[in-house]
């Protein structure tokens, strides 16, 4: 079924989490990247619109300096960001630009998501990016946010932007192959659940894991993704990142993911 939900969806929101694009040093996986921007290019030839939403500005900026890996400061956080985030669009602008594609950024907070005047600007700029071939790449605006008005995840903030742009699907591409009913690392016989039609029932079926070492979300605010999304009836797919062309391959049914799939969108 995953593979008539990507086939059927025009508009589609992909979220690249901190773990799929960083190596284990925590550098950024240029491999990955390249892999990735072919894929989504792929996409496009086929008549999709594609916004990207990523995580990885922290570790790009400890990346380019080399600086500052152990420091929880707001402050070094926020620093590490504003450096992050130039690195992290010129590896996407570099790769894009190998297929003639140009990318441009926007920097959200959540204030931006309940406000009517910014949320129509978005909603403009979103248009005209895509309208015009320019695939948009959004990210937390981490050196202005404060815990007042922070996201705080990007699960969350790539489902607030599936929702205001009303996508058709949004693909979660993680560490993790999708929701299993039991802990995969602790249990040889964990089952991968490939459908979830009702969240609060699959919920008292799972045990919720913690958050990893470089992201900020883990299971709950992937589950929480997907119940804003579906709430409006939008799909999403929860799929492994670190898998090889993770995104054909869930498109041909190679590989298996989860499928969030809300019972108004039948």
């Amino acid at each position: 079924m995953i593979s008539d939900v990507i086939k059927s969806s025009k508009k589609i929101v992909i979220k690249i989490g901190s773990n799929t694009l960083s190596n284990d040093d925590g550098t950024i996986n240029e491999g990955f990247l390249e892999e990735l921007c072919q894929q989504i290019v792929m996409l496009i030839q086929e008549g999709k619109q594609i916004l990207i939403v990523t995580s990885g500005a922290r570790i790009a900026g400890i990346s380019s300096t080399g600086k500052w890996s152990r420091k929880e400061d707001m402050n070094y956080k926020q620093a590490l960001c504003a450096i992050g985030q130039v690195e992290l669009m010129v590896a996407y602008g570099q790769h894009f630009k190998h297929y003639g594609i140009h990318i441009g950024q926007m920097l959200l907070t959540r204030e931006d998501f309940f406000d009517d005047k910014r949320t129509l600007n978005i909603r403009n700029t979103l248009f005209t990016l895509v309208d015009e071939g320019i695939v948009p790449i959004i990210n937390e605006n981490d050196t202005v946010s404060v815990e007042e008005i922070k996201i705080g995840d990007n699960d969350t903030l790539a489902a607030l932007s599936a929702s205001l742009w009303n996508a058709d699907l949004l693909i979660l591409l993680s560490d993790i192959d999708g929701i299993y009913n039991k802990n995969p690392k602790e249990y040889a016989d964990a089952a991968l659940i490939e459908k979830v039609t009702d969240i609060d029932e699959m919920l008292k079926q799972i045990e919720i894991g913690q958050s990893n070492s470089f992201g900020t979300g883990g299971i709950a605010t992937k589950i929480e993704a997907a119940r804003i999304v579906n709430k409006y009836g939008i799909p999403m797919i929860l799929a492994n990142g670190k898998t090889s062309e993770i995104l054909t391959k869930i498109a041909s049914t190679e590989t298996k993911a989860t499928l969030f799939y809300p019972e108004k969108a039948n």
